[in-house]
């Protein structure tokens, strides 16, 4: 990546608030995928791959609005991970209150894109016990919000 597109993705990233398009639904989902991947407690080559294909599906066409897509879950993965203000247990609540605020966030949260995140686990009992609880917990959610509607 060159250096004008890492400053452009910066720039953006940092000032999301005011110059990206409907920035709250783009937070809404990368807190989405944040949680599946802070549950890992790893942002390695799997994680990426499926993150940068997944947010390609979700903004076709707008490979700035996915560069800061990206940088936006590493933020918040990155505090998970190092325990630095954020964990699983905030994270959860705050998608809850989000989809109990704006009914169309529920249209927003794919499970199924959620569920390719199960193959990094590599294998690990724990982590996949946690994420498929997260899915569980998250298509419940869904289902009661879709039916407030």
């Amino acid at each position: 990546m060159n250096f004008y597109r890492k400053l452009k993705i910066w720039f953006l990233t940092f000032f999301r608030e005011i110059f990206v398009y409907h920035n709250s639904s783009l937070e809404f989902r990368a807190k989405l995928f944040a949680l599946m991947i802070g549950a890992n407690k790893v942002f390695d080559e799997c994680e990426e791959k499926i993150l940068r294909d997944v947010a390609k599906e979700i903004y076709p066409n707008d490979e700035a609005r996915v560069d800061v897509f990206i940088y936006t879950v590493r933020e918040y993965v990155d505090k998970i991970i190092k325990n630095n203000g954020l964990d699983i247990n905030e994270l959860v609540l705050s998608i809850d209150q989000e989809l109990k605020d704006v009914k169309r966030f529920c249209d927003k949260v794919d499970i199924k894109m959620l569920e390719r995140f199960l193959e990094c686990s590599k294998g690990d009992e724990e982590i996949l016990i946690i994420q498929k609880r997260i899915l569980e917990f998250l298509s419940s959610e869904l289902e009661y919000f879709k039916n407030l509607r």
